[in-house]
């Protein structure tokens, strides 16, 4: 008897003349990018170093296309964007020490976001391995210890023979959900040595699914068809699992109100007649999700940003489904499903029986108006007349990456994404820098359509050097960098809390005459202006940069007991 188990798949004629007689001068960067081009990369990003530069020599003689930034942590943001675009895992190609110690920025929001990164990094020499300390250029006692609480998995080559199951195991690892950051280490002279091992031609690495467990969608099925008042959060899960349209469906069915937290924007239709939009960080929509008597969170861990600052406090049944275990219930006890969004979603679609409630969306009408009425109150006419002026200018199939500054904190709330995965912010790990080289990563995924990236001028230095990347490249990026003269945001936060501000003001440079010496065609605008400068660049190919001086102030929070009674 023969089970399907002991079946092997016998190598074609083709396939044994080759590992018979393998091509003469490979290296074991040569199997590197064979194992990489056998699972189907095709881009891979990232800086040389000198421990690496046998991987690199076997990158130029490859298929592969190589997109070189100027830093390694702006690599590292644009091989993340190009996972969320793409959905692949992104090739992130380091050196030794510093370089691969300056992209842990990156990796730690790739980590916060679930995007998957394929991190490549050489090593000092296998004889450096295991703590010695042998003086070799670049080395720490254990490179791979500042990773690991960072990635998702860790995977340490000492051989060549193990270098194509190590990166697959990496590949899988990166593509499982929750998607996320690897990471993969290998000495300079396991990369450098010449190999006799045969070409790499036959890789698989297929994801693992994580499907809910029955019971438990039976119970969420039944407590959501019988509830009176159910609502939905939707988190960055629902995104990188592409199930927008389940859960529009789902809601649909329920007739139960949703709302998408940052990591969410776009996962649920902005005008729909059940969207509450995005405007999470409000005590009105806090207090209508406490009401709900079922509240499902579908891909989010409700942490800080969509908790509004953890004053959340659900009074009735909460149901979580969410593929990161050490989210689960993390924040609210919960029916808690362990599982992938798109899957459990499905699940429930099979199992819920449709709900007739005529008054859904009159309470979300009703929603919506208060929380209008509540920033109408705050005379912040300036921001959302910018705000306005990017979502006019922007075609609606653009995606766009927003750094860490005040007109992204508008955006979270505020701004209408147009579609699933065409929003995107550092909202994750939030640190700076994130928007110009992610929106980089992008445009090298998708050279179809124009990206929009915004950045405060402090975010902005963090990447000015990739002017130069996307200059070299032609890539069809738009830069608006609102100019405020420092850390708008810290400014803001210390102003509140201290009276005064430190270390928040900075020296610029003029950003226009900076761009253009890059050869980057530059140009200053107003709030007035705005709309039509912006969609200018966006319509030219090539990159862009519009900068607008203008001080940007947010609206005020409704998390904490000193919170305004005009902001309620």
């Amino acid at each position: 008897m023969t089970h399907d188990h002991d079946l092997v798949l016998r190598p074609t004629a083709a396939q044994t003349e080759a590992a018979l007689n393998p091509p003469p001068g490979r290296t074991g960067g040569d199997l590197v990018v064979e194992t990489l081009a056998g699972l189907g990369a095709t881009t891979v990003f990232g800086l040389p170093g000198q421990h690496a530069l046998g991987l690199f020599d076997a990158v130029g003689r490859s298929d592969l296309r190589y997109i070189g930034l100027r830093v390694e942590n702006n690599a590292g943001f644009a091989a993340d964007a190009y996972g969320r675009i793409t959905g692949e895992a992104a090739p992130l190609l380091l050196s030794t020490g510093p370089g691969a110690l300056t992209s842990l920025p990156a990796l730690q929001e790739a980590a916060a976001a679930s995007a998957p990164v394929l991190a490549i990094c050489s090593q000092v020499p296998t004889a450096g391995l295991g703590g010695g300390r042998r003086g070799y250029l670049h080395e720490l006692p254990d490179q791979a210890a500042s990773f690991r609480g960072v990635v998702k998995s860790v995977h340490t080559v000492r051989a060549q023979s193990q270098i194509p199951s190590a990166i697959a195991a990496a590949w899988k690892s990166a593509l499982s959900a929750p998607h996320g950051p690897v990471w993969v280490e290998i000495p300079q002279d396991v990369l450098n040595a010449e190999t006799s091992l045969p070409v790499v031609t036959g890789v698989d690495a297929f994801p693992e699914e994580l499907p809910p467990r029955p019971e438990l969608t039976a119970l969420a099925a039944d407590l959501l068809s019988r509830a009176e008042r159910p609502a939905i959060i939707a988190g960055g899960g629902v995104v990188r699992a592409d199930a927008s349209r389940k859960l529009k469906q789902l809601a649909e069915r329920l007739k139960a109100p949703v709302v998408t937290t940052p990591g969410g924007k776009g996962a649920f239709p902005w005008k729909h007649p059940l969207s509450l939009q995005s405007w999470i960080e409000d005590r009105h929509t806090t207090d209508f999700l406490g009401d709900a008597d079922v509240l499902l969170v579908v891909g989010s861990g409700l942490g800080e940003l969509s908790s509004n600052y953890h004053t959340s406090a659900p009074r009735g049944r909460v149901i979580q489904i969410e593929a990161d275990l050490g989210k689960l219930e993390s924040n609210h006890p919960a029916l808690g499903i362990h599982a992938d969004a798109r899957l459990a979603l499905q699940a429930l679609l099979e199992t819920v029986s449709e709900r007739t409630d005529d008054t859904a969306p009159e309470r979300v009408r009703e929603l919506l108006a208060k929380v209008a009425a509540r920033i109408a109150a705050q005379e912040l006419t300036l921001e959302q007349q910018v705000l306005a002026a990017v979502r006019k200018a922007l075609p609606a199939d653009s995606p766009s990456f927003w750094d860490m500054t005040i007109l992204a904190y508008w955006a979270w709330s505020a701004f209408d994404a147009k579609g699933p995965n065409h929003m995107h912010s550092a909202q994750g790990a939030g640190g700076l820098g994130y928007g110009f080289p992610a929106a980089l990563g992008a445009a090298v995924a998708d050279p179809t359509r124009p990206v929009l990236a915004v950045s405060g001028d402090g975010g902005a230095l963090y990447s000015i050097a990739e002017l130069a990347t996307a200059r070299q490249y032609d890539l069809d990026v738009t830069w608006l960098i609102v100019d405020d003269g420092g850390y708008g945001v810290l400014r803001e936060y210390m102003t509140d809390a201290f009276g005064r501000t430190t270390g928040t003001e900075l020296t610029r440079p003029d950003y226009v005459a900076l761009a253009e010496s890059f050869g980057v065609p530059a140009v200053r605008t107003s709030p007035e202006a705005l709309a039509a400068d912006l969609s200018k660049a966006l319509s030219a190919p090539g990159p862009s940069v519009v900068v607008l001086p203008a001080v940007l102030r947010l609206f005020a929070p409704t998390h904490g007991d000193a919170a305004p009674e005009s902001a309620r």
